[in-house]
């Protein structure tokens, strides 16, 4: 599957954005899928993650309560809903998706290598 991540941009802090992750088979209900973010010279950050029917979500702690991660699979989407931005939340995002239709406990959603699938990056910039 091919995945197409867009929607970034310049926003000032406390603003937001929403990113989308389009795939290119409309097979994304069996698909987890997760979005990532790194900024330069910084290691690849977990931020969020959705099981394959959207039924349960997973966040990293600096974008709980701010970030909403959600899933149209009538539209083989996934959105990354983003408010009360921050400077700190610049960087390059990405979305990746795995075939499996949920994240078990032998699955640690939070690490790239999870994933089989990744997009290209979108870039966000938050200025102060």
């Amino acid at each position: 599957v091919q995945l197409q991540a867009s929607g970034g941009g310049l926003v000032q802090a406390g603003g937001s954005l929403r990113l989308s992750c389009a795939a290119s088979k409309p097979t994304l209900s069996s698909y987890a899928v997760g979005w990532f973010r790194q900024a330069p010279g910084k290691e690849r950050e977990f931020v969020a993650a959705i099981s394959g029917s959207g039924g349960s979500t997973y966040y990293g702690d600096s974008v709980k309560g701010r970030f909403t991660i959600s899933k149209d699979n009538a539209k083989n989407t996934v959105y990354l809903q983003m408010s009360s931005l921050k400077p700190e939340d610049t960087a390059a995002y990405y979305c990746a998706a795995r075939p499996i239709p949920y994240w078990s406990g032998s699955h640690n959603y939070r690490a790239p290598h999870e994933y089989n699938y990744w997009g290209q990056g979108t870039q966000v910039t938050v200025s102060s």
